[in-house]
Order: structure tokens, then sequence, then C-alpha cells
């Protein structure tokens, strides 16, 4: 006959199974503190007032209650697309959804608010939900307010006028740094060297170790230096100081190089139903027809004319439809690769876009250059510097009003994502004037009074259309747009209907459910004792860690709890008590076929694993299941339901386990009449080896 089948299992020493049974004791004492602090201040108090130790107390802070069972406000907001064309109204109406949930997490202070949209027919509503809200009107009011948009420049003003005392100040630090720059320059005029100059004096951190080299500037950075720049020859120093908006500087042209072309255009736009912020009832072949017809008609000379009488594009019959003087990135690609390469004085198209169709007047191009320099840079104070300004950031008259959409885009030549904004003509205007004054500066977007961007412009833009780039993902770049789009397209909500939930309501369901899932566990307990005996009662241990770690995770992570999470945590209880249904069951059929109690233990724990483990996966591919697809009371039940299924595993596999060796090491075969009642059959089927 064949040798006996020989299983092999991990023995543990006496230390080790203490101490994990230590650590099981600890991790319930935690537990409790974490979910309970109040019932551990008590003992600390106690402790406290017998031996004055002023023992710390553990910080006090409640669970995250829903609507149901804190009370608040339920709020039904019908919004108004009407002035949004079919194919933005989600985008407009989830943009206005994410306003709204910063209004109430920001101005109301509430922590965990639920805002969603719906549909009902050709409507949409935002639901939006208020745990612990009391003043329901100034919540309202608060909502109901239209977005505000804003785009605002750095403010240099001071806030007052300086004193006597603050203006010597204000002017002995400027005349102390034209001083300075004198003192440089008679330095490098008596023959020091200009980068050994440019370390010794410079305060600009970032080019005094470099020679003073700040590299190839163009005309929009830096104009005086530029101005001088392309006024003398490579290897020239300034023969006075040039001021700056920074400071005064000592330059030196280092060299010249040929820069990025430009081109100066004007079109004529056709758009048709469907495209980006078109009002034309033109189909798009009877806008391709039309274009086609008048591009026979265009000449140089009536170019303009055609434009104010025929063009879609808002503001054309001012502008003529001139775009001004763009580079290379400037325009969508199709539109670029058009103009970009075609002769000057002549007219291109039809050229299709998203936009429509386009005939192009490519006025002309040049090529500018740009110069590398070297400075000794020395920093003058503003008025703003010395009282501070009135505020950071000042309005610039740019406003939602006159941004025609903002969208996810990307760029053509890296494939970075970046968010393209449109003006309509005012816009155009009131954009380029700021980019202008403001390049190599910050301008900051406001949305409800907070900055969401702030972007620094490179170079000033004419064209009405400007992309914000900065390392975004595709997420990132797509909130920016929908809150851009949510101050600048008209998405005004009105309120359908409001409710108010009673607190007292809320604090009698907490109390019954409360009460039921404590019912609930302590039925489960006593059933597993009277029914399974010993291990039974080393299950309530277990049961008892996983409900104080259940509550604490709660704590630590946020859950908020509603009827529905509750719901999920009773149901869970059910399922952390059938592993050890599992395990105890086998651990009978181990004994009953002869096996000693330890290896029966080990025995039934390894081959009960892959029913424990399959049980739990389903249960979390369907907690994963209603979290993606469902919203609300049902997202917070299947939440609640995965955080225990995960618990559930743990401490069934790893509490329940290490207790039972603890136990069965001291109470040996005994346990086994404990368990079944009686004594097994004294067969061996498997032996034990190290």
């Amino acid at each position: 006959m064949p040798a006996p089948l020989k299983k092999k299992i991990k023995i543990y020493s006496h230390s080790q199974v203490r101490w994990r049974a230590a650590g099981c004791v600890a991790l319930l004492a935690v537990s409790l503190v974490v979910a309970m602090p109040a019932w551990a201040n008590r003992g600390i108090n106690w402790l406290n007032i017998k031996t004055n130790l002023g023992v710390p107390k553990f910080p006090e802070h409640g669970f995250n209650l829903g609507l149901d069972l804190q009370g608040g406000a339920h709020l039904i907001y019908q919004t108004n697309t009407t002035q949004v064309i079919p194919a933005d109204r989600a985008s407009a109406v989830e943009g206005v959804r994410d306003v709204i949930e910063r209004r109430v997490r920001g101005g109301l202070g509430v922590a965990e608010p639920l805002v969603q949209t719906t549909r009902v027919g050709n409507d949409y509503r935002i639901i939006v939900e208020l745990p612990g809200v009391t003043d329901v009107n100034q919540a309202i009011k608060m909502i109901g307010e239209t977005p505000v948009l804003e785009f605002k420049e750095e403010n240099n003003e001071p806030e007052r006028e300086l004193t006597l005392e603050e203006k010597k100040q204000f002017d002995d630090f400027n005349m102390a740094a034209g001083k300075k720059a004198q003192e440089a320059l008679v330095a490098v005029r008596k023959g020091m060297n200009f980068a050994v100059a440019a370390t010794k004096y410079s305060e600009d951190e970032k080019s005094k170790n470099n020679s003073g080299d700040i590299g190839f500037i163009t005309q929009d950075f830096y104009p005086e230096i530029y101005t001088w720049a392309k006024e003398h020859k490579d290897g020239e120093i300034s023969t006075a100081a040039i001021k700056s908006f920074d400071g005064v500087n000592i330059v030196k042209r280092l060299a010249e190089r040929v820069g990025e072309k430009r081109v100066s255009a004007a079109h004529l736009l056709i758009c048709y139903q469907g495209a980006p912020g078109c009002t034309s009832p033109l189909s798009k072949q009877e806008a391709r027809a039309k274009i086609e017809d008048l591009k026979k008609q265009a000449t140089l000379q009536n170019f303009v004319d055609l434009v104010k009488v025929h063009s879609t594009e808002p503001g054309a019959a001012e502008r003529g439809g001139n775009l001004g003087t763009f580079k290379k990135g400037a325009m969508v690609p199709a539109f670029e690769a058009a103009v970009w390469d075609a002769a000057s004085g002549t007219i291109i198209g039809p050229v299709e876009t998203q936009f429509g169709f386009h005939l192009i007047y490519k006025k002309g191009e040049e090529t500018t250059k740009e110069y590398q320099v070297a400075r000794i840079y020395f920093k003058t104070k503003q008025k703003s510097d010395i009282v501070g300004p009135q505020s950071q950031w000042k309005t610039t008259g740019l406003s939602g009003k006159q941004l025609k959409r903002a969208e996810v885009t990307e760029d053509n030549r890296t494939g970075q994502v970046q968010v393209s904004l449109q003006f309509n003509d005012e816009g155009t205007r009131l954009f380029a004037d700021i980019t202008g004054r403001n390049t190599g500066k910050p301008v900051a977007i406001f949305l409800d009074g907070a900055p969401i961007s702030i972007p620094r412009v490179n170079e000033p833009i004419l064209s009405g259309s400007a992309v914000i780039t900065g390392g975004f993902s595709f997420q990132e770049a797509k909130l920016l747009a929908q809150r851009l789009n949510s101050g600048a397209l008209p998405v005004p909500v009105e309120l359908l209907s409001q409710r108010q939930v009673d607190a007292t309501l809320g604090a009698d369901s907490l109390a019954k459910s409360f009460k039921a899932g404590i019912v609930g566990l302590i039925l489960v307990m006593i059933f597993m004792v009277l029914y399974y005996r010993l291990p039974g009662l080393l299950s309530v241990f277990s049961l008892a860690v996983y409900a104080a770690l259940n509550l604490a995770i709660f704590k630590l992570i946020g859950v908020t709890l509603t009827l529905a999470g509750i719901a999920g945590f009773i149901l869970s209880i059910g399922m952390a008590v059938d592993a050890n249904v599992l395990v105890f069951e086998r651990l009978k059929e181990e004994l009953r076929a002869g096996k000693i109690l330890r290896l029966a233990m080990e025995e039934s724990f390894s081959r009960a694993w892959p029913s424990i483990r399959d049980g739990h996966v389903t249960g979390l591919i369907s907690c994963v299941l209603l979290i993606w697809f469902g919203s609300g009371f049902i997202q917070g039940f299947a939440v609640v339901l995965a955080i225990g299924t995960l618990v559930s595993l743990f401490t069934n596999v790893t509490v329940t386990r290490v207790i039972m060796r603890f136990v069965f090491r001291y109470c040996g075969e005994r346990g086994s009449r404990l368990f079944l009642g009686y004594r097994p059959a004294p067969t061996v089927a498997s032996v034990i080896t190290k």
C-alpha cells in the first residue's frame, strides 16, 4: 500500500502565537478609541482625577451624516439652456453644477454636499442636497446667482498715497539703485570684464552667475532693452542705464538671430448649423455653396465690403474680418496650413475648419529679429512695494460676457493638452490690450471671486484666440474648460422645489438604525456561540474587531453615513459571519476524519479559502458596479458594503485564525470535545511535519 499522504503545515512558536493574539487585542482597542473617543476620554478623566497624571484626551468628532440622518435642505433647480446650442448644453449644465458645488462647499461650509445633474425630457435639472444647513434662504440666494467670470491683472496701484517718510524711503531706494548702476557702468568702462561685473554687481540671481546672459529676447519682452539692442551691434555695451518695468540695467548685446515669422491676414467666415457658436440657419451644404459663390466675387479691393455684408463672425462688420498679426500655432491647424506659406496679397480658400468655411486674405508676412543680451540688473521699487496694493488683482473689464467659448484641444506639434479660448469682438480688443501690457506677467481668471487659473502671458494676443497650457491632464483641462464656460454661457437656474428635512427625523432614523445594527450583531453572536460552541465564542471576538474596525475606517476616511449606508453595514455583518461558518463546517469534517485538532484547524482554513475568496470578490465586483453606475444613496450603500467586505476578509482569515491558534494551543484535544461534544476516533489521517 502507498505511504500515507503527508501534509506540510507551518508551525508557529508559543511566542509568535502570543504576540499575534496580542496584536489583535490591540487592534480592537485602537479601533474602539477611534470610533468612540468619548468613552475613552471618560476613562482618561477618571484616571486623571485619581492620579493627577494629566493624560491628554483624544480628539472627539462625530461621523459624517447624510441628509436623511442629519437633516438639511433638498433643492431642485431647472436650468435655462435656450441660449446654448444643443451640442453644448450637457457640458454647460455640468459646468454650472461644478460652480454650485464650489459655492456650497466654500460659502456655506457644507463638507459633503450632493450636487448632481439629471435630464427630464429636454430639460436639464440640478439636484442639491445640503446636510446640516439650517438657513435654506441663504443657500437658495447663493446658489441662484449666475456664475461670474472675470479676467484680472496684477495691481500695482498703491493702497494710499505715500507719507513723507515713505516717499523719502521710496526715493532713497531708487536713487541708490541708480548709483549702484552708475558704479557698475564706470567699472565696465574702466575695463572690468562684463561677465565679472555681472557676477559682482547684478541683483538678478538667475543670470548673474551666467555672465549676466538672459538669452534671446523679442519685442514683447523687455521692449526698452529690445529697442536698444536693435540699434546697436554685437559686443556693444550701453553707455547709460536703461530702465525696464522691474529695475535699471546695464546691457551688452551678445548675438542676433532670425526670429519667428508672423503673418497678417483677414478672413470671411460662413458658418453652418452645428458649428461652435454658430447661429446661422444654413446647412453645411448651403454654407459651402455660399462661400464658393463669394469666392468668385472676391477681390482685394472689395474683400472688406464682402466681409461686412456676409461674414457670420461676431464683430466682422466693425473689424472687416481683420485678424491682426499672429505667429505659428495661434490659429487652428487647417486655417494655419492654408495661409502660412501662401503668397502675400492673395485670397485663399474656401478653407474648412470646425467653425465653418473661410475665405482668407493674406495681407503680408514679416520675420522679426531676436537679440541675445546680458545685463547687470538693479531692482527698483514701485509705490505699491512700500504700502502694498489695494488688492493683489484688479479688474480689466474683460469677463464671461466677452468669452464665446472654451474647449479642450491638443497642440498639433507636441500633442500637449490645452484649453483654447475664443472671444467676441469686444473681448478681442480688451484681450489684446490686456496681453499687450502684461506680456511676461500673469493674468488671473476668477470664477465667483476665486482664481481658477493664473496663466502667464507669453506675447500680445490680437486675434481673439488664445490657449492656456500648463501640463494639464485631460480631466484637469476639461474641468477648467467647464468652469470657464459656466461663466461665459448664459445658463441661469430657477428653483423648482425645496424641501426641509427635519433633523429630529434624522436623529430618530439614526437611533433606530443603530438599534437594528446592535440587535442584529448580538443575535448573530448568540447563534454562533450556541451552534459552534468554543469556535463560535472566538468568532464573537472576531466580529467585535470587525465592527470596531469598520467604524474606525468610516471616521478616518470621512465616509458619509446615510440610511442606505447603514443598511450596507448591517448587511455586511451577515457576510462577516459567512466565512467563519465555512471554516467551522470544514473543521467538523476534518475532525470527523480523525485529524488532530491543530491540524484540522489549519486544514479547514486552507480548504475553505477558495470559497471565501470567490464570495468576497463577487461581492466587491457588485459594489464596484453600483459605485460606477449608481448615484447618491446607491453609491453610499455600495461604498459602505465594499469597506465591510474588505474588513470582513481581513478579520475572518486573519483575526479568527490567530485567536483559534492561541486558544487551541492551550486546550489541546479537549477542544474537540467542546467543539463536537464527543471525542473523535483515535485514527490519524495526516502527519504533521515542520
